[in-house]
């Protein structure tokens, strides 16, 4: 959407300036543009494959990590109070929040596909991996562990060993039903419990597990999704995703990324995004030469990682109770461009500079939007972000020698329209002489040969082929089918058809129909750029809602908690009077956050209006979990309907 900078009167000089600046923001927005309409396709996520319903291709999302060798672990017992679908952090933190609160540990089972904890560091180990968020506030329950980070953004082997150790610290490890798969869970009014059918892949075999509660934690960007390029079945070399990294056929390990074997191979690696970022500089100094296949450039801002000084840490960072929350609470103050902000940004990096940010995460300046305030708002949220892309952009030239490949490598959009990355490596490996870069210009490739990939014509010879082309996006589906499950409540009512029907929550972690289920957002729920603040607030606050709720119940009695009608639509419509402020996200080149385009594509009123159902709490974090805390506070649960069962 592009919309004209209000220019207030002023003295001629100052005016002219102004002019001018006007002038050249239109033509960036201009250029904006064309570089969207370039990319979008009419297939928009049809361009993909799913993985997880694609028998064809589902050998790319199979666990290379498992040790085959070792016996499978079948469940401990078949019924639990709380059943959590998932291993990674979100799943940890909903377990560890349960213990807080009065659970036993051997009252909660995980069940993953995952052959062990870490959810997206279980299944990615890419050379290169690591978190793109400070580590000190990216890690959870640092302050509650003890431990320190090695630095300040920590690799890969470093935070799937983190959700280890909480764990094993919170008595967990022993809960986990590991490399297996569940199918649908069933709610029995009967009894108030849920029925999961769980198979367990090492022995397949089917087993049935029944809990009190179901809390759906599989994460945001789990699922592997590669581009449906045609005679990708043909081609005769080598093929993997990067969330299946294959040491097997590379040499090393996820802690020896040495890749010995690649010494003499041509690899392509097709993506520019936030994995490609990071695993491009490991890749082309260990083979013979890198062509990487370029859709959008991604914005790349500097890193400037660094050691964890022990001295700071323990003198500084972390010296006082309480500091990990403290901190969470200071970036997202950064991020959602307060306008009275903590005087010292203490994690002072790239995301705590970048104040037009909060276009997508929300803060103040999304309150209170209007028809008529919303354009201004637009042109306010690109004058804050012309001058960092315009800095990212200037950086590509100041460090890319050639001039073409450097064109090629800046990024025409919003800084909100896609991921933003930081690196340090990521851009100085295109002046090596072993590194090309083909830009398709928003086509993809154009198709597979036996040898290797096609573009424009021209044929790419390669050994190997590294999709680096994401997971399937966050804003579709919900949290039942994001998972594969089947999740059924009350008269046969699923979380699909309620989504489909229209989403309806309170406070973004249960619905109405489907009883004692909960999940950690991301519809109707607060957002940041690092996900682990949200869970932070999000767990907690579902262990507050099942303890006060359990408090009604006697020795031996069970509770049944679900929205009530008017708390659901009372939620859902403070979520639709917020959804205005995501205009902003209209004419961003196509990502995961836009469903790959589908987003602007013209809608009916009612796809419209179900649309703002499904939308975000647009006034940032901080003001997300000041509603809940005062919701708490008052203690009464209101909106919630509470039933004891004997």
């Amino acid at each position: 959407m592009s919309v004209p900078l209000p220019i207030p009167p002023q003295p001629a000089d100052v005016a002219d300036q102004a002019a001018k600046a006007q002038e050249h923001a239109m033509r960036i927005q201009a250029r904006y543009a064309e570089e969207r309409d370039r990319r979008v396709k009419d297939e928009g996520l049809g361009q993909y494959i799913d993985l997880i319903k694609s028998d064809k291709f589902k050998h790319y999302a199979e666990d290379p990590w498992v040790d085959r060798n070792k016996p499978g672990k079948r469940p401990p017992k078949d019924n639990c109070k709380a059943l959590i679908l998932g291993a990674g952090y979100a799943a940890l933190l909903f377990a560890v929040r349960l213990v807080e609160v009065g659970f036993d540990p051997k009252d909660i089972l995980f069940v993953d596909s995952a052959g062990g904890f870490g959810g997206t560091w279980y299944w990615n180990r890419y050379p290169g991996l690591m978190c793109d968020v400070e580590s000190y506030i990216y890690m959870p329950l640092l302050e509650e562990t003890g431990y320190m980070p090695k630095h300040k953004y920590s690799y890969g082997p470093e935070l799937r060993e983190h959700a280890e150790r909480i764990a094993a610290k919170w008595n967990l490890t022993d809960q986990l039903v590991p490399s297996a798969t569940i199918k649908e869970s069933t709610w029995d009014d009967a009894t108030s419990t849920w029925s999961t059918t769980v198979h367990l892949d090492r022995f397949s075999e089917t087993t049935t597990i029944t809990s009190n509660f179901v809390l759906l934690a599989s994460g945001i960007l789990n699922t592997p999704k590669i581009p449906s390029i045609p005679g990708i079945g043909t081609f005769e070399g080598h093929i993997f995703h990067t969330a299946r990294w294959d040491y097997n056929y590379c040499g090393g390990t996820p802690e020896d990324q040495t890749l010995p074997n690649l010494h003499d191979k041509k690899i392509a690696i097709i993506g520019t995004g936030a994995t490609a970022i990071q695993v491009v500089p490991g890749l082309a100094p260990k083979c013979a030469h890198l062509t990487v296949f370029q859709r959008t450039p991604s914005a790349v801002d500097e890193r400037n990682q660094r050691p964890t000084d022990p001295s700071e840490w323990h003198s500084t960072i972390a010296s006082t109770p309480g500091w990990q929350r403290a901190r969470m609470a200071n970036y997202s103050s950064y991020l959602s461009n307060l306008p009275e902000k903590p005087a010292q940004n203490l994690v002072d990096d790239g995301w705590t500079h970048f104040p037009s940010y909060s276009a997508l995460v929300g803060g103040p300046a999304c309150a209170n939007l209007t028809p008529e305030t919303i354009g201004p708002h637009i042109a306010k949220m690109h004058a804050l972000d012309f001058p960092r892309q315009e800095r990212v952009r200037a950086r590509v030239d100041a460090i890319v020698k050639d001039r073409a490949t450097a064109e090629a490598l800046k990024p025409w959009y919003p800084g909100w329209c896609k991921r933003p990355c930081f690196h340090d490596e990521y851009l100085p490996t295109f002046n090596r002489a072993n590194v090309t870069l083909v830009d398709t210009a928003g086509r993809g490739v154009e198709r597979f040969i036996p040898s290797g990939v096609v573009f424009d014509g021209q044929e790419h010879p390669v050994d190997l082929v590294v999709m680096s082309t994401g997971f399937n996006s966050p804003a579709v589906g919900n949290p039942a089918s994001k998972a594969g499950v089947k999740i059924t409540g009350r008269n046969g009512l699923t979380m699909d058809a309620k989504w489909a029907a229209g989403v309806g929550t309170l406070h973004g972690v249960v619905t109405r129909g489907l009883p004692n289920c909960f999940f950690p957002g991301p519809t109707q729920a607060g957002a940041s750029a690092n996900h682990v603040c949200t869970l932070d607030v999000i767990t907690r606050h579902v262990a507050h809602i099942i303890s006060k709720a359990m408090g009604r119940a006697g020795e031996g009695e069970k509770v049944v908690i679900e929205p009530s009608v008017e708390g659901e639509e009372g939620w859902t419509g403070r979520i639709m009077g917020q959804a205005i402020s995501y205009a902003v996200l209209v004419g961003c080149t196509p990502n995961y956050l836009n469903s790959e385009g589908e987003a602007d594509r013209e809608k009916s009123m009612e796809e419209k209006m179900k649309g703002a159902r499904a939308a975000g709490w647009s006034r940032g974090l901080l003001d997300y979990e000041k509603v809940l805390g005062e919701w708490e506070g008052a203690g009464k649960l209101e909106g919630l309907v509470v039933e004891v069962k004997a």
